[in-house]
């Protein structure tokens, strides 16, 4: 059975590269509706555990139940429809498209009419008006940082995965996505690997810190959450 109110669950999960090993044992849960954080230095495990949910990588051991269903195994596209939405750390979108095609393009592969994608990102981030009938690859990464978490949130998805959103980006533009993400909390769950501890502090309702493969403290107290200095060891 699936733990108090959580949409995902994972219970005693290992992955590896071949023969080594990159997650060991994790167990957690995220809620729904809440906005969680995963935090660690490089090489904790951090994008394998959002690969793994996605089904980019697949367990060794172990279980994924989201809504109370095993969908360990399952290929990306199908864990894809189930609700789940994946922004990788890359930035890549379909540069020779404009943005407005770029976003029609996630409506078509969701169902979504695609006016009502396009009025969802622009009641999201309003300045993409500015940029729709521009080529996805001419936009700055943080532009195209913004249209992937918009293009991700076509379809009503249930869960958003996203993995470093403000990595590399100006100090202004770290604004405008946190304020999208801010947006978003209560609208859907959400998992987010983040360095940025001043974003961290401001968005999580619980924390989970990743060390050496392994989830080694989660902090869903507020008093815990709000103190940058206490976080600052992890990284």
């Amino acid at each position: 059975m699936l733990n108090n109110n959580a949409i995902l669950e994972m219970k005693d999960l290992d992955v590896a590269y071949g023969h080594a090993k990159a997650l060991h044992d994790v167990s957690l849960s995220i809620k729904q509706g809440e906005t969680s954080f995963v935090i660690g230095r490089n090489g904790a495990g951090k994008t394998t555990l959002l690969k793994t949910i996605t089904g980019l990588l697949k367990p060794v051991k172990g279980s994924i139940i989201y809504e109370g269903r095993d969908i360990s195994g399952l290929p990306p596209e199908r864990i894809s429809l189930e609700g789940i939405r994946y922004v990788a750390q890359e930035k890549k979108v379909f540069g020779k498209l404009t943005v407005r095609e770029n976003i029609e393009l996630a409506a078509y592969g969701s169902g979504e009419p695609m006016e009502q994608a396009l009025e969802k990102v622009i009641g999201l981030y309003p300045k993409i008006k500015n940029f729709l009938k521009l080529q996805a690859g001419q936009l700055s990464g943080g532009q195209r940082q913004i249209l992937l978490i918009g293009r991700a949130l076509v379809g009503e998805p249930k869960l958003l995965l996203v993995d470093e959103p403000t990595e590399g980006l100006a100090a202004i533009v770290i604004e405008d996505v946190t304020a999208i993400l801010s947006r978003m909390k209560g609208r859907v769950s959400a998992m987010i690997v983040e360095q940025n501890l001043t974003l961290v502090s401001r968005l999580a309702d619980r924390i989970f810190i990743m060390k050496e493969g392994k989830v080694e403290r989660e902090i869903a107290d507020r008093s815990a959450l709000s103190d940058i200095r206490e976080l600052e060891q992890y990284l």
